[in-house]
């Protein structure tokens, strides 16, 4: 991967930018790379130059990065006034459920119909025994609805934020869940999640709730808050975020032997386990 700055703007110029219909609705999604595919889901406020840097990683391990571009503006280093416009808009579009006492409690963001959709056809255009995806913050949760959809295998939430009023919320029904937790022993399949102990906006509620749910197949890795970066971080994260928060992207540290750099090198062996993807 080539060395690029995260701290400008990121062109995204070795993605294929493509508009995808699905359910009736149309959405960029950003592809990149050869193999099984993977959907990396973007944390707020957009698809910055850290989620970008991540996305290359999954790529450079062998897979077909799908990026749906679901708010913000793509490859931008917002500031912390725009991040918050991003914020606010999204918890107000019927695409999310943000609040669970908005909209009742434990109920799927209508988005990840969409999103399940792409994963269908994701496996369709890249074979291989299935698709995993990664979740983060605002879509933390996606990923485990998204295990409705047969084709997704190896679902990992990174600091899984919604609902915001609820730390104990899983933005998913209860009959959804049901039928997760019957398909994860059925098939002898996992999740992997991820937090910092610290962390405001997913607290250690909601990985509480998470294990009750699912028992041993939801497998949470607790970060200490000392493993989080703390240097150069954009407005948004410094200002607003203001709190150790984005496992493998903002708050990662890029040296060897750091507890982010292990969450990365493990989401990625996750996934080459469950898609077949030789080291």
């Amino acid at each position: 991967m080539t060395d690029r700055s995260v701290n400008e703007h990121d062109p995204l110029e070795d993605f294929q930018p493509r508009s995808i219909t699905l359910c009736e609705a149309s959405k960029r999604v950003h592809i990149a790379g050869s193999g099984p595919a993977v959907i990396v889901m973007t944390e707020m406020p957009g698809i910055s130059p850290h989620v970008a840097r991540f996305a290359r990683w999954v790529r450079d391990a062998g897979f077909t990065v799908y990026m749906p571009s679901l708010f913000g503006s793509d490859g931008a280093l917002p500031s912390a006034e725009e991040g918050l416009e991003v914020v606010q808009r999204a918890c107000v579009s019927a695409e999310f459920r943000a609040f669970a006492n908005r909209k009742g409690p434990n109920q799927s963001s209508p988005v990840t119909r969409w999103l399940r959709a792409l994963a269908a056809l994701a496996h369709g255009e890249c074979g291989g025994p299935g698709v995993g995806a990664i979740g983060m913050c605002f879509t933390g949760n996606f990923a485990l609805t998204m295990m409705l959809e047969p084709a997704m295998l190896a679902p990992v939430l990174s600091q899984p934020s919604l609902p915001f009023d609820d730390p104990a919320g899983l933005e998913i029904s209860p009959e959804e869940l049901s039928a997760v937790r019957r398909r994860l022993d059925d098939e002898d399949l996992s999740v992997l999640a991820y937090r910092f102990e610290g962390d405001r906006y997913c607290r250690a509620e909601r990985f509480a709730a998470y294990a009750q749910a699912l028992g041993p197949r939801f497998v949470a890795r607790v970060l200490p808050d000392e493993a989080a970066n703390t240097t150069s971080l954009p407005p948004f994260f410094d200002q607003v975020v203001n709190s150790p928060h984005s496992v493998v992207t903002t708050h990662l540290i890029d040296e060897a032997g750091q507890p982010t750099l292990a969450a990365r090198d493990e989401i990625l062996a996750f996934f080459a386990s469950r898609l077949g993807v030789a080291d």
